[in-house]
């Protein structure tokens, strides 16, 4: 009987070991895109087709990596795992954001324009929970969204389909911009909030006859839950490894309205931001030091990097904007 607990130990400590293994492995993040994996191999390039295929191989990595999509798992080790979870979810929602903008902004002319066939099915299928398993299962609409996107993606490119059009202008960049600059705000917020603050309520400033639904405290105490830091830190990195993705896509199909705005460096600078936020963690937690302490915060040099590049896209916006 003794022999038998201890081949059982002994098991357990085994599979626990390979479980830490595998989590390990899945957990190693995926590389940026470069820009050469986002052009087509040859002819006359093709606007759209860089923002498109950022779109489609940003979503195709994330499936294809290592484990797969990991949010829906429900066996071990994936299930324990909460990091690349994370990373997945935050990672979704900007391409979440970008799809719904080339719906509703980069395939059409105008506002009373007829939205593109292909790209509101795919739109669609991108809002399933992500943490669906069952039928149909997360992973089985995200590739159909992608095979929708690679049609919309051969239509513009076929100028025997005039109906597909991918239209680069400064006014329907700074509609997607909006949106990227109200993800980064929140992110910032909420990566800061590792350490706990306090925080004036400044909900209705700017507008004297601005009203809310309900009345809100004059401040309030904000703290992220120690259990779940380590989720947000990633989450964020997730987000600013899709929006990586996409700068640098913009950077090509956008070229010349950027260069006509004279807005190139500013989103050099977007880039070179978010380029930073994916430094390799060479620590095996998330530390979370007050600051000035001691101890690293990893949220807070985060943090750091999101409002840079925040900045730098409200930079880009007003450039923008301008005649």
């Amino acid at each position: 009987m003794q022999m038998t607990w201890k081949k059982l130990l002994g098991l357990t400590a085994l599979l626990l070991l390979c479980f830490y293994i595998i989590s390990v492995w899945w957990s190693v993040e995926p590389d940026a895109l470069t820009p050469q994996q986002l052009v087509q191999d040859e002819g006359k390039p093709i606007v759209g087709y860089a923002t498109t295929s950022s779109l489609i191989v940003t979503l195709e990595t994330l499936l294809d990596k290592q484990g797969g999509w990991l949010s829906n798992d429900v066996i071990p080790p994936s299930l324990m795992m909460d990091n690349m979870p994370a990373f997945e979810f935050g990672a979704l929602e900007q391409a979440r954001d970008l799809a719904l903008i080339m719906r509703n902004e980069f395939s059409r002319s105008q506002s009373q324009s007829t939205a593109d066939k292909d790209l509101p099915a795919a739109q669609a299928k991108l809002n399933i929970d992500h943490t669906s398993w069952l039928v149909p299962s997360a992973e089985s609409e995200y590739r159909e969204a992608i095979k929708l996107l690679k049609l919309y993606r051969a239509r513009i490119s076929d100028i025997n389909h005039p109906d597909a059009q991918f239209y680069a202008r400064a006014d329907n960049l700074n509609e997607w911009l909006k949106e990227v600059q109200k993800r980064l705000g929140s992110m910032s917020q909420r990566l800061s909030a590792s350490v706990g603050q306090e925080r004036l309520n400044t909900d209705l400033s700017g507008d004297s006859a601005a009203r809310q639904s309900t009345p809100g405290m004059a401040s309030s105490q904000i703290k992220t839950s120690w259990w779940q830091i380590d989720d947000v830190f990633y989450e964020s990195r997730g987000a600013s490894w899709a929006l990586l993705n996409f700068m640098r896509a913009i950077e090509i199909d956008f070229a010349e309205v950027l260069k006509k705005k004279n807005a190139e460096v500013s989103l050099r600078q977007i880039i070179r931001e978010l380029e930073a936020t994916q430094q390799t963690v060479w620590s095996p937690i998330i530390l979370n030091g007050s600051g000035f302490g001691f101890v690293a915060n990893h949220s807070l040099v985060m943090a750091n990097y999101v409002s840079r590049a925040n900045a730098a896209v409200i930079d880009l916006t007003n450039l923008l904007s301008q005649g």
